[in-house]
This record gives C-alpha cells, sequence and structure tokens, in this order.
C-alpha cells in the first residue's frame, strides 16, 4: 500500500483578498495576489519540479529547478520567487526548460551517493522524485572533490544527520528558523565548501537544537532521516489523530506499516500546530508499546499482596462489588472517582455520568482542581464562561503579549514557536514571571520589553497596581466598558483600584517589582491596538489563584482588550484534554457545560435522560475525598489515568489518604505511583488504541483516531461502561460517536457537535451551537456569555499567603514544567527524553548557592513545613536571589513531598507556587525519598510475581 502524502504547494499561502487571473500551460488560473506561480500552478494539478521549495517556510529560490518562461519576459525566473499577476501567460515546460532542469539536476546527483535502493528515503525521497520528473538518464560529471565521505551524525535518539546526502538547500535552516524560531541551523562555508552546520559545527545533541523535527519533515533527502524509519521502512499508511501530551491539541498523521507506528508527522492542515510538532509529539510515542504497559486485570486484596492477573469479566465484576459493599456499609456518599484529562472527552462523560448516575452520587473531581479550577471560577465569574476567548493563531494579530505565569516555549512548544514568530515580527512582549523563561532574553531574536520579576505569591498586589495606573492615568476604554460591562461593578472597581495603597510605588516594596517598570508595562498594554493576556499555573496554583485570574479579566476589560482577533485573556492549560475534562462535567458541583448540580431545571434534564435520580449537591473535591478518607467516610475511589499519588501536594498525606481506603480502582496503562496503592487494576489504552476527541486550550474540539487495536483488549470508555452495567446501571454505546451525540443533545454549546461535522472541518471550536454553526473561534465578540451579556468587574482585594519565609524557612520554593518531560513523566520518562532530562534539580540563584556553600551538581536537601526532599543543584541566574525552582517530572524527587495544603480559597486548588524551604547540602537522599524507594521497589515486586503466576 502507497502511503498518502499531503500536498506541498510549495510555497506558503496568500492572505491577500485581491484575486488576479493568469494562464498558465494554457490553463486559466485565479490566485490571491502574492501568490507564487508555483503555487497556482499545483493548485491547478501542475507540479513544477523543486528541491529547495516547500509549503511551510518562505521560497529561497536557489535550486533553479523551478524555473519557468514568462511570455513577453527575459530569461527564466524561479517559479517560487515569483508572485502572479494579472494576464502573465506562463510556460512550465519546454525543451528550454527541459534541458535547465536535466544539467542542475545533474549537478546534483554527481555529488550524491548512488545508494538509492538500500537508502531510507528510497520511495519518500524527493530527489529521486525529481530526477525523475525531468528525465534524467545519465550523469557526464565526475568531480574531482566529492562530499560523499562526509561524517554521519547520530547523536540525537530521534533522527539520523547524514551530510553525504545533504544538497544545502537551507529547507532545515530555514524550517528551524521560520517555523520553530530556534535558529540552532545555518549554512557554514561558501560555494563548494556550504554545508548544513548545527550551531558551531557541534553534534546535534551538543547544539541549540530543541528536536522538534522541523528540519527533518523538511528535508528532502535522507539527510535528515527519522531513526525509526531507518530502522522499520517506510510506512504504508497514515492516519489523522490528536497528539496525547500538552494542551496545544496538536494534529498528527500516524504513519504506520501494519499497527506499528512507524513516524508521527505534524498535519499541515492541523489548525492548532499548522504542521509544527515538538520533540514530545513528534518523537516520544514509544511510550504507548513500552515493555511497562500493563495489558491485564489484576485484583487483590490488600496492598502487601501480590497482584492476581484475573479475566475482564472477573476483574469488573470484583470491582463492581467491593464498591456496592463499600456503598451498602458506608453510605450512598462512601466512593466517588476522579475523571481523566489525559482520557477522551467522551471517555470523561460517561465515567462522571457513572458516578452521579451509577454511584448516586456527584464525588467527582478531576486534575484540573490541582492546576485550572481557578480559571474556571475567575473567567465563569467576570465573562460567564470557563474558557479562554481566542484561538491560537490570534496572537498573530496581536501587538503588546503579555504573558504571566507561564513559560510557552517549555510547557506549550508549538504556540510558543508561533508567539515567537509574531515577536519577530515586531510585537512588543511583557512577562510577569519570578523566574527567568526563555523568553526573556533566551530566545533568538526575542527579547522582553519588560520582565517584572515579581516575588512568588505577590501576583494580585501586582496586578492591582497595573490596574492602578490604567485608572489614574486614563488608559480606560471608555467605550467599551459603557457598551459591554457592568458599569455599576466597573465604578466600584474602579474607586477600588484607585486608591493609593494599590500604586505601584505603593507595592514595590510587596513585589520587588520597580514602580516604573510597572508603569511602563501597565501604559504599553493599555495603549496597544491589539493587547492580548497568555496565563499559566504560575497565575492559578496560589492561594489567591481565582483572584488572579479575576484581575488579569479585569484589566482585559477595562482596556478593551476583549471580543476581536489579536487581543482576549488565554489561559494555556497543562494536559491535552483539561479543558474537555472540565466541560464534560468533572467537577463535583457542575453538570456538563458548566450547569450547576442544584439547578432545578438542569437536573431534571439530566434525570430524564439518564434515567436516573439525581443528587442536587455538589460532591466532594479531591482534597475533600482525601480528608473523608482519613475519617473512615470515604472508603472507594475509581481512579481513571491520573497520578494522585504523586501529582498533588503534600504527598505524605495523600499516601495515608489512599493506604485508609478500602477499594482503590486504578484505570491506567502503567502502574503508576497510584496503582501502588491499589487494590484493582483495569488496565486503560493510548491515544493510539481510541477513538474519541480531545479539546485544547482555545476550545478546540479535534478527532482522535484509533491506529492500533487496544492492547489490553478494551478502550477506555468500554471498560467504564462495563464497570456501569456490572454496577446496575445501564449503559449500550457502540461508538464514541454515540456518547458525542448525547454530549450534544445534552449540552448547549455542544448543540452543533458531530463526528461528522468534525471529519469534515478538521476540528471544531466551541461554543457550536446548532448544524449550521463551524463553531467559535473568538469569544465574546458581541456581548459576553453572563445572563445580562455583561462583563462583570470584582474586586481584588491582595491577602499575602500564610506560606511566609521565616529565619527557619528563608527561601521561597516554585515549581513548573521542562520541554523534554511531561507532568509527572509516566509517558515521556519510558522514552528516549530522558537524554535531555533525566532527573529533576533545583535551580538556586548563585548568591543563595554561595551563602550555602554550594556548586552545581552538589545534592542539598529542601526542606518545607511539610516535609524534606534531596535534588542535585544547578546553579542559575534565572531565578532571583531568595526564590529556588524545581520540576516534578520524576517520582523519586518528591517535589510534593515539600509542597504544603494551601489552596486557592474558591477552588482548592493547591498552591504548589509557594512553599518556604531552607536549602542545606547533604550526603544521602530523604528519609521519606528512602522509605518511599523500599515501598515502590516492592510494590514492583509484587507486580513481577503477580505477572509470574500468572
Amino acid at each position: 500500500m502507497s502511503i498518502n502524502k499531503e500536498q506541498d504547494f510549495g510555497t506558503p499561502v496568500s492572505t491577500a483578498t485581491q484575486l488576479v487571473t493568469l494562464e498558465i500551460d494554457g490553463f486559466q488560473v485565479t490566485a490571491p495576489a502574492g501568490t507564487s506561480i508555483m503555487r497556482a500552478a499545483a493548485s491547478i494539478g501542475i507540479d513544477i519540479p523543486k528541491l529547495c521549495a516547500t509549503d511551510s517556510v518562505e521560497p529561497f529560490g536557489s535550486c533553479r529547478l523551478c524555473v519557468v518562461q514568462i511570455e513577453g519576459g527575459r530569461g527564466m525566473p524561479a517559479s517560487c520567487t515569483t508572485p502572479v499577476a494579472e494576464g502573465l501567460k506562463v510556460a512550465t515546460q519546454n525543451k528550454r526548460l527541459a534541458d535547465v532542469r536535466r544539467g542542475i539536476m545533474e549537478l546534483y546527483i554527481s555529488d550524491h551517493p548512488l545508494d538509492c535502493l538500500t537508502c531510507s528515503a528510497n520511495g519518500d525521497c524527493e530527489l529521486q522524485d525529481m530526477a525523475g520528473a525531468v528525465g534524467l538518464r545519465e550523469v557526464r560529471y565526475n568531480p574531482v572533490e566529492t562530499h560523499l565521505d562526509a561524517v554521519k551524525d547520530g547523536s540525537n535518539p530521534y533522527f539520523s544527520f547524514d551530510p553525504s546526502k545533504c544538497i544545502v538547500c537551507s529547507r532545515c535552516v530555514r524550517a528551524c528558523e521560520e517555523t520553530q524560531g530556534t535558529f540552532a541551523l545555518t549554512i557554514d562555508g561558501r560555494g563548494f565548501d556550504s554545508k548544513v552546520s548545527p550551531s558551531q559545527n557541534q553534534p546535534f545533541m551538543d547544539s541549540e537544537c530543541v528536536s522538534c523535527g522541523a528540519c527533518v519533515q523538511a528535508c528532502p533527502t535522507a539527510t535528515l532521516m527519522e531513526k525509526s524509519v531507518i530502522d522499520h521502512g517506510q510506512p504504508e499508511h497514515a492516519i489523522v489523530t490528536t497528539c496525547a501530551y500538552c494542551g496545544v491539541g496538536c494534529s498528527f498523521r500516524a504513519e504506520m506499516k501494519g499497527e506499528q507506528v512507524i513516524r508521527m508527522v505534524p498535519h499541515k492542515d492541523g489548525k492548532a500546530n499548522h504542521g509544527h510538532s515538538c520533540v514530545k509529539g513528534r518523537f516520544a510515542f514509544g511510550y504507548a508499546t513500552h515493555k511497562d504497559r500493563i495489558t491485564k486485570p489484576m485484583i487483590r486484596a490488600n496492598i502487601k499482596d501480590p497482584w492476581q492477573e484475573v479475566s475482564w469479566e472477573v476483574a469488573i465484576n470484583h470491582a463492581a462489588s467491593e464498591l456496592k459493599r463499600i456503598q451498602a456499609k458506608y453510605g450512598k456518599d462512601s466512593i466517588g472517582g476522579i475523571t481523566s484529562s489525559r482520557c477522551t472527552n467522551e471517555e470523561v462523560y460517561i465515567m462522571q455520568k457513572l458516578i452521579r448516575a451509577g454511584f448516586g452520587n456527584n464525588n467527582v473531581d478531576t486534575c484540573a482542581r490541582v492546576c485550572h479550577s481557578p480559571t474556571g471560577y475567575g473567567l465563569k465569574q467576570t465573562f460567564g464562561e470557563s474558557s479562554g476567548t481566542q484561538d491560537f493563531d490570534s496572537v498573530m494579530k496581536a501587538d503588546v503579549i503579555m504573558v504571566i505565569g507561564a513559560n510557552p516555549t517549555d510547557g506549550h512548544p508549538v504556540f510558543g514557536s508561533q508567539m515567537k514568530k509574531r515577536l519577530r515580527q515586531g510585537a512588543k512582549l511583557i512577562v510577569v514571571d519570578p523566574r527567568e523563561i526563555d523568553l526573556v532574553r533566551k530566545s533568538p531574536h526575542v527579547k522582553a520589553d519588560y520582565h517584572l520579576k515579581l516575588r512568588p505569591s505577590t501576583n494580585v498586589s501586582l496586578i492591582n497596581a497595573l490596574g492602578h495606573v490604567i485608572v489614574t492615568e486614563n488608559l480606560i476604554d471608555e467605550s467599551f466598558v459603557n457598551e459591554r460591562c457592568d458599569v455599576a461593578s466597573f465604578n466600584k472597581w474602579k474607586t477600588f483600584i484607585a486608591d493609593p495603597r494599590h500604586a505601584p510605588e505603593a507595592m514595590e516594596s510587596v513585589t520587588g517589582v520597580p514602580a516604573g517598570d510597572i508603569r511602563a508595562a501597565a501604559r504599553l498594554y493599555a495603549s496597544a491596538d491589539n493587547g492580548a493576556i497568555y496565563y499559566g499555573l504560575g497565575v492559578t496554583e496560589h492561594s489567591q489563584g481565582s483572584t488572579m485570574v479575576i484581575g488579569i479579566a479585569n484589566l482585559a476589560m477595562a482596556t478593551g482588550n476583549l471580543g476581536r482577533v489579536g487581543v482576549g485573556v488565554n489561559p494555556l492549560r497543562g494536559q491535552n484534554n483539561v479543558q474537555g475534562s472540565c466541560d464534560m462535567g468533572s467537577f463535583p458541583h457542575e453538570f456538563p457545560g458548566y450547569r450547576h448540580v442544584s439547578d432545578l431545571e438542569t437536573n431534571k434534564l439530566f434525570e430524564a435522560a439518564w434515567q436516573a435520580p439525581l443528587s442536587r449537591e455538589p460532591g466532594l473535591r479531591i482534597p475533600n475525598m482525601f480528608e473523608a478518607a482519613l475519617d473512615q467516610s470515604f472508603m472507594g475511589l475509581y481512579c481513571e489515568g491520573e497520578d494522585i499519588a504523586q501529582s498533588d501536594p503534600d504527598i505524605k498525606h495523600v499516601h495515608a489518604a489512599l493506604r485508609a481506603m478500602e477499594c482503590i480502582i486504578v484505570q491506567d496503562i502503567f502502574l503508576n505511583e497510584t496503582a501502588k496503592f491499589a487494590h484493582i487494576f483495569l488496565p486503560g489504552a493510548s491515544f493510539l488504541e481510541k477513538n474519541g476527541t480531545f479539546t485544547n486550550a482555545e476550545r478546540r474540539i479535534s478527532p482522535v483516531r484509533k491506529v492500533m487495536t487496544p492492547l489490553a483488549g478494551y478502550q477506555d470508555w468500554e471498560v467504564t461502561q462495563l464497570l456501569a452495567n456490572a454496577m446496575g446501571y445501564p449503559m449500550n454505546y457502540n461508538h464514541p460517536s454515540e456518547i458525542m451525540d448525547e454530549i450534544a443533545r445534552l449540552t448547549p454549546t455542544f448543540a452543533g457537535v458531530s463526528y461528522e461535522k468534525i471529519d469534515q472541518l478538521g476540528s471544531i471550536q466551541w461554543p457550536c451551537y446548532d448544524e449550521s454553526s463551524e463553531g467559535t473561534p473568538i469569544m465574546h465578540e458581541q456581548t459576553f456569555m453572563r445572563d445580562n451579556g455583561k462583563g462583570l468587574f470584582m474586586l481584588t482585594e491582595f491577602v499575602p499567603t500564610a506560606e511566609r519565609v521565616n529565619i527557619r524557612y528563608p527561601l521561597i520554593l516554585t515549581t513548573g514544567r521542562i520541554l523534554s518531560q511531561y507532568n509527572v513523566g509516566a509517558q515521556t520518562r519510558r522514552t528516549e527524553n530522558n537524554v535531555w532530562h533525566a532527573e529533576d534539580r533545583l535551580e538556586i540563584h548563585p548568591h543563595d548557592a554561595e551563602d550555602r556553600g554550594l556548586k552545581s551538581d552538589d545534592w542539598v536537601g529542601i526542606k518545607s513545613r511539610s516535609g524534606e526532599t534531596v535534588l542535585r543543584a544547578l546553579i542559575s541566574d534565572r531565578v532571583q536571589p531568595g526564590v529556588v525552582y524545581t520540576t516534578f517530572h520524576f517520582p523519586e524527587s518528591g517535589a510534593n513531598v515539600i509542597t504544603t495544603d494551601n489552596s486557592d480559597w474558591a477552588t482548592n486548588c493547591p498552591e504548589y507556587k509557594v512553599t518556604a524551604v531552607q536549602v542545606t547540602k547533604v550526603s544521602q537522599s530523604s528519609e521519606w525519598q528512602q522509605a518511599y524507594h523500599t515501598f515502590s521497589e516492592n510494590q514492583l515486586d509484587l507486580l513481577e510475581q503477580g505477572i509470574s503466576n500468572g
């Protein structure tokens, strides 16, 4: 079978509205002004030979293979760099052009290995194709010097660089510059000595390369080639699906050989990624078939017992029996579940349905509790909907971009590349972060105009100071406020924020940010034609996370930066379907579509549809579940695709709660940290093994399509359905499309969503209210989604966190993510991504390190009021004095041993970003690490015993 390739039009699409008509090889064609002749020809099925041109980068005109003749014109211009013009008559084929092209191809082939039959690109080589297209039959040249003995670079774990096959077309260099924005590649030398060079003639692994794969995708030969293709050969079919890593939601072509994934190639028509990718989505898919996958159900009576492999029927019936036993003993509310932000919308939907209708309570929560629940609360209160306002492409029209508590180039790298492109085009940048992220000054040709390097925990005081400048310097968009907002609430906010106590000068001692910088940044944002705010967990994971989200919304409304392209309030959500898990009703107080469980009309709607009585009382949040477990009133948990034993704060408290429960059911693909406390293990399916949809950070509902048979036999929605039926609550779906149809019937914002429409459009951004709608890229264009249609200003009083530094704990620990690893690392740690980040480290400022006699690589103890762990130090000026920073991707690091139980006042989102600690040099791991290592090794032994006995 031959793989279906995506058409390459040679040059990017023109966005001009003016149309011109010309003639190409006797055929009339109409195209937007600015379109290249090459692209115009391709649009009517005429493929002009090319090598240096591809539609993902700007035209270069170096290979000269695409030359054409224009009637009345001189010479033979390159069709990739020559734009269409009204009335042109273009010839793409004649004897003269053919002779020139064959001569050019002879030169290329004379310095190229002739190992086509054994080359990894055989069957997918543009050089080979072009040789055939121009009719090359001989090579008359026998050059004295060649590049055939150039040394291959295999340093990157995912792709190989063979310079002997390089034709110096510069496509890789341009992809690295234009698409990724890393500028890791260059053309070194001149003339015959020209060659592609990573950094300064370094191996790829020693260069600035971030392994996004853009260069590999752009390469027309086998110079840059995936090692998976080298090992297994060319794929033979492709299925479009959606990445299961971060909240960008990149579209990929899973290129297959049978049921084996050969490579993941970013889909050119992907609306979120436009054919770009990062190292995780592009290359780190091997976890799906890793040897650690558990593919058979297991049960045990006690967590000290070996696991016992059983049939699906036995496991499901045992799980249902245990849950019913616990309810009979402790009451209806004694069990609940945690849905997964890594599972599909359909899987999340039927799980919360099972809990509400089958368990008979609202004890359902999701990982958004510990990340973006303040986003849901704050934006719902102010704008009327719990989601971001823009699509990703909106950033390309922003004049000023404010990034608050987010690190897009690491956490959302494909969107980060798009943002960098806009910044290179001239947009201004304000970064609000206690740490120096790459966007501040470490990205080529990108530098923040202002870096407001605030002290952790002072977000609200800073946003109030920005608001104070906007109000007192009359930078308010009065017409927007009067027309679009609740004026009474605005007037209250205006009086509140104008108080001198919110002035930058008054707040300087609190935030640590110079008042002049705050004033300048406020003026820059407020005076921009289009000002856009993007924020992350550095906003939400605070004791005043919800207050800060409200403060951001106030700022956007006051300046009129809502309701059009180029502006907005945009939460950068962390996991692939964390937006969807919230949309689907995973919070204990809300049905799907963010409708409160106490609302009588909504309750009746779902009771009628689900044929079961439903509680109108909000259920337990995750932290409440833990407390209730320790009180012996919550004793059964169904946890799907989440690792609360690693990801939640104050881990010792979490582990104690897990040990206290009588039945924990974990549904996952690996024996994760939570599964080590479980009594029943139900094998899950990776994103490659299921059908469904994910909803990304821009509300885009994208297709997830099965490319291989589930290794354990079932997709996750099927497992939940089996459990529901065993519990006595019937579910009889035959396909996830039926689940989406039910969601659409019951959820107004999804009413126009269907698999048919998703397949037709590629993706849909909710709200999509009816069949005629194609979705809503920009929210709140005419009115806000509150009942009265008006945006609501709310007061944002700064309340200092209870977590304070003192002599005993003089430093503030804050946490974040890194490019190569993802969340708790269960997926990425089982890939070659570990070569970039094999452990969590503690970043500490040189001054603080010197005070403690520390140097990089020293083992350091980090002690807080909650606990102590040990990491290796990394001396870095990215952090400010008094602040230390670490990631949380490795369970043995114990980052959440030291985080506290402080949380957001409205949502219980943990205050991960502020923990008072002391750092000292040590020589051994912490007591907790030693104990947990023993526990973990024992659990793996119990797993091995169960597998062996099975």
